[in-house]
């Protein structure tokens, strides 16, 4: 029997998910992630957005750049989503669903809804 290994150099090609639940992934990023482009845009210039999460290793925190990275990806088209993009929102989902199960007693001025909307999430809409 002969196996055949294949590598993984897709990763950035539009269009090469390898992911069987592409759009399952993509529905539940598109349902979780309740901020607009702009409205996450406009959210991550302010003191609030930038003073939460754990940084790693320079002065942007974690959920910051991954709002970077979500409104690069609510840009796109689905055919123009790469591997990273499916990795990247994986990611999203897991993070925003476990914390939406931390709730805590006052959620609007909380470090706990903050850091979910640099996540794409505003838990008071």
């Amino acid at each position: 029997m002969t196996v055949q290994h294949h590598s993984r150099s897709q990763t950035d090609k539009p269009g090469q998910s390898q992911d069987s639940d592409a759009d399952e992934t993509l529905k539940a990023f598109k349902d979780l992630v309740n901020m607009t482009p702009g409205q996450l845009e406009k959210w991550l210039q302010t003191n609030e957005s930038r003073e939460v999460g754990q940084k790693s290793g320079g002065n942007e925190s974690v959920g910051h750049q991954s709002g970077r990275h979500i409104i690069d990806i609510l840009g796109k088209k689905k055919s123009e989503l790469t591997d990273a993009d499916y990795a990247h929102m994986r990611k999203v989902i897991g993070y925003i669903k476990r914390h939406l199960a931390q709730r805590p007693h006052d959620v609007e001025h909380s470090n706990w809804r903050y850091s979910l909307m640099n996540w794409g999430h505003d838990p008071a809409k």
